[in-house]
Formats: structure tokens, C-alpha cells, sequence
């Protein structure tokens, strides 16, 4: 998107001018403290809350000896990104950090695969509850199975449980080695509604290396008069938007009256392709406010003097040149749950000026904040990167609002109809008869919802997911700027 590419470009320059500790002395750190140099002065000049953050202010250190010398304290870099981050305040219940999704590697190959939807997987998405009466055990369900993937060939499927890896029952202190590892087994269970127990099944997996298209699922179902266009999407993979394009051409071609967006297990991704779903949605906004950047103080402050423009997201017509094919909807109905992140919120809360937005399911995470991609180099771009590693960050560097400027949902947004998931009626993904679909095709047509389990007791309290597990994939971002545009504008 232009906007956003300029944004980038303008904020790449900016470094060269704004580096306040990049040429203290001209003394260059020493070679076992390049990546900690990289981590600080990446993290003064674009962390959303360096304001706010004592060891990143711009006045800390007088030179680069004395910053090296701080530098020095930290044996690994991950420690180092980590103490530099925003600290819990006493708002947040049990100390929770205001920053919950800043992210550093040691591998910047794999961070820039990932944030394009290719992982090393085994094809089980699944999400961790605790056991019932229980605080540190863990059991997991599967939420669906990637196709062309180990899982796929196996016997496991959407709604199964397991409780161990490997024979070793999963904890909130054990279940991220067992479950990082290449290859292991899982240890299934069942669920009575009121206990969890092994059930003496075991599923052997192998992790590959996989491409998930995030258009899981797209069809029209007919009730009531009603043609109802059903899209399952999972990712907002920059990669995938011609597919995302395509879809919603199909779509349309065969005249929907009413529209689904599934967006229950979509962690969020690239703010460009979701200014594109958001255009692809409705058709008549063009050009007008999508939403609103608010980097930190320094980088705001350039922009709002020198290039205001480059704030806003906008609805959009073209993809790459290609034309959008838009609905042209006035209402939309979008199922959530507690594991819908990031730019599925901003699609939520960037929709919700303009038209009606009915939301179904259960209240999303509450990201309200984006990252980009910062590589050790002068520009903090892919030029002329540090060869001596391959570390890089996708720390928070911007809040993001709508066009009435609403962007407080740190708590999440609430559906319009509450519907849990439970794991004894999961229901087939893209039928009428899912629950939270049949309940959003209800509220469609005005008939009557299958009635589910509501005790709300039997619903298994959220740990984490497997998108959460991997922060990489539970981002909203930034693209990165072109190289030759880079260089053009120094």
C-alpha cells in the first residue's frame, strides 16, 4: 500500500538523522556487544514507550563507552530486549507488562518466513486451556488441521484432546519445550464435562516446512432466502492477498446477499492486507481513513511536521494494480474468539465507523498496538545488515485507531452475541450447524439457533494458542520498505 510504503521509507531516513546514541564519539561498540548496541539503539529511536522506558531515554548515557559499559551487564541479547521493555504497572491484574508482544530473534530468515504464513509445522493448530480445578496442568484441542501437512495423514482431527507429550503430561512450566520440538507424540484424551483423561490414543508428529494459504475456507450457504458468503481466514499473510482477491471475486460472482468473515483463529498480520480485506469488504470508502498510526513522541513529531499523510491507512481500489473485488457491503457479521488478534481487531474496529459490524463469538485479545521488522544495519533496514549475525526485532513502535479515533480495547472487543466454544460440541468448520456459525446465521435470517451447551463453567479456561506460542505469528506489522527506494531517498 503507498502510504504505508512511504511511512516505512520516511521512517528508514529518519533513523540516519535521529540516531541519538549512533555517533556518540564515533566509537563503534565492540564486536561481543553488536547485537546488544543493535538491540538499544533500535529500541530508543522506534519503541512505542521509549518515553517511558528509563534505560532508552535519549539523555542515558553520555557516550558510547558508558553505554557499552551498561551493554556489557547482559550476557544475551534476549535478556537485554526484555529489561528494556515497558514494565508491568499495578493496573494490570498479576503484574501484566503493558508491552505483551514485542519479539526479538536470532534468525531473521525464519522471522521473515513466518510473517509471511511458512513455519516449520506439524499441521495441528490447538489451543491450551488449564485441566479443570487445576492451575499448572495443561490440556490441549485441536482447532483445525492444516492440509498437506503430517497431521493431515494422521489420525487426529478438529475438537480431539491430549493432555501429554511424549508421555509427559503438559504444564504451564513444560509445555513449550515439549511442544517446539521437531518430532513427538501426543498423548489424546477425552472429556467427560467434568474431567479430563488420557484415553491410551497416541498421534506420532513431524514437523516440516509448511505454507499456510489463510483463505481456509470459502463457500456460499442458502438459508431462508439468504445467499451467505462464508470466509474462513486465518492470516493476514501479505503473500496471500491475490488468493484473498480471488476469493472474494468467487464470491461475488455468485451474488451474496449477506457475508461472514470467520476470523475465530486469526492472529493478526500485515496493517496492508488488512486495509485491502477492509476495501475488499465494502468498496464504496475509497481513499477515506482506514485508520490512524500513532508512533512514539520523536518519530510522530517528524511526521506530523513533515509528512502527516504518511499516519493514515486508507481503503483502497487496487492490489498491486490489479483491481479489489469489493462487495460493496453495508453490514458484515465476523466471528471472534479469544484468539483473534491484532489486524483481525483492526479490521473489527476500522469497519466500524462506516458500516454495521455484528460480532459473534467471544471478546478478542485487545492488540491494539503494531510492529515492524529492525535489522542490525545504519538504517535499521535489509541494507547493508550486520554479516557477523543474524539477529533482528519486531518490537511495538505504533498504536493504530480508527477514523473516529478509537483504539482503546486493550480488553479486547466484545461480540454483539456472546457464543463460547466448548470443547464437547466443537462442530465442523464452514457448516451451517457449527455453533458459532448457526448462531451468526440466525441473527442473519431471523430463525431460531441450535441450542448449545451455555454453562459457561464447562467452557476450559485459555491458556495460550498455537499462534500465541510463536509471537511471530500473532502480530500486526508494517511491510518493509524497498531496498533501491531506501538508498534513493538517503
Amino acid at each position: 500500500m503507498k502510504t504505508i510504503l512511504k511511512s516505512l521509507l520516511l521512517i528508514f531516513l529518519l533513523a540516519f538523522a535521529l540516531q541519538s546514541c549512533e555517533d556518540q564519539d564515533d566509537v563503534a561498540a565492540p564486536a561481543d556487544l553488536q547485537v546488544n548496541d543493535f538491540v538499544w539503539k533500535g529500541l530508543n529511536q522506534f519503541y512505542l514507550w521509549q518515553a517511558d522506558v528509563p534505560n532508552l531515554a535519549d539523555d542515558r548515557f553520555n557516550s558510547q563507552e558508558s553505554l557499552n559499559s551498561f551493554l556489557g551487564g547482559y550476557a544475551k541479547p534476549e535478556d537485554l530486549f526484555q529489561d528494556l521493555l515497558n514494565k508491568p504497572i499495578s493496573k494490570f491484574p498479576k503484574g501484566q507488562a503493558i508491552d505483551r508482544f514485542s519479539w526479538i530473534v536470532d534468525d531473521y530468515t525464519v522471522l521473515e518466513q513466518e510473517l509471511q504464513g511458512t513455519t516449520k509445522n506439524d499441521g495441528v493448530d490447538f489451543r491450551l486451556s488449564y485441566k479443570p480445578n487445576s492451575t499448572t496442568e495443561l490440556v490441549g484441542f485441536v482447532r483445525y488441521i492444516l492440509p498437506n501437512s503430517d497431521a493431515s495423514t494422521k489420525d487426529i482431527k478438529r475438537g480431539d484432546l491430549f493432555t501429554g507429550v511424549n508421555g509427559t503430561q503438559l504444564t504451564v512450566s513444560n509445555y513449550q519445550a515439549l511442544l517446539n520440538a521437531d518430532s513427538y507424540t501426543l498423548n489424546m484424551a477425552s472429556f467427560n464435562g467434568t474431567t479430563v483423561a488420557t484415553n491410551g490414543k497416541s498421534v506420532s508428529l513431524v514437523k516440516t516446512t509448511l505454507d499456510e494459504n489463510p483463505v481456509f475456507i470459502n463457500k456460499v450457504i442458502v438459508s431462508g432466502g439468504h445467499k451467505i458468503g462464508y470466509l474462513m481466514y486465518n492470516g493476514f499473510y501479505a503473500n496471500y492477498d491475490a488468493q484473498l482477491n480471488d476469493a472474494f471475486a468467487t464470491l461475488k460472482s455468485q451474488g451474496i446477499t449477506d457475508f461472514v468473515l470467520d476470523l475465530r483463529y486469526n492472529g493478526g498480520g500485515s496493517i496492508q492486507t488488512a486495509s485491502r480485506l477492509a476495501s475488499m469488504i465494502t468498496g464504496q470508502f475509497t481513499d477515506k481513513i482506514f485508520a490512524k498510526e500513532k508512533w512514539n513522541a520523536k518519530v510522530n513529531e517528524y511526521y506530523e511536521s513533515e509528512e502527516p499523510e504518511s499516519l493514515n491507512v486508507r481503503f483502497v481500489d487496487k492490489l498491486d494494480g490489479a483491481a479489489i473485488n469489493s462487495l460493496n457491503l453495508s453490514k458484515i457479521y465476523i466471528i471472534t474468539t479469544d484468539g483473534t488478534a491484532s489486524a483481525s481487531e483492526l479490521v473489527i474496529n476500522g469497519l466500524a465507523p462506516y458500516i454495521s459490524v455484528v460480532q459473534v463469538g467471544e471478546t478478542t485479545v485487545g492488540k491494539n498496538v503494531g510492529s515492524v521488522t529492525l535489522y542490525d544495519s545504519p538504517s535499521f533496514g535489509k541494507t547493508n545488515r550486520n554479516p557477523n549475525h543474524k539477529y533482528a526485532m519486531q518490537p511495538l513502535v505504533l498504536k493504530i485507531v480508527n477514523a473516529a479515533d478509537f483504539g482503546e480495547y486493550t480488553n479486547g472487543l466484545p461480540p454483539t452475541y456472546e457464543q463460547l466454544e466448548y470443547i464437547s460440541n466443537m462442530g465442523v468448520l464452514g457448516d451451517p450447524s457449527e455453533p458459532l456459525l448457526n448462531l451468526t446465521i440466525s441473527k442473519i435470517t431471523g430463525s431460531t439457533a441450535k441450542k448449545i451447551q451455555q454453562d459457561k463453567t464447562l467452557a476450559l479456561r485459555t491458556f495460550t494458542n498455537a499462534k500465541a506460542m510463536n509471537g511471530i505469528r500473532n502480530q500486526m506489522y508494517n511491510e518493509k520498505a524497498p531496498e533501491g527506494l531506501l538508498k534513493a531517498l538517503k
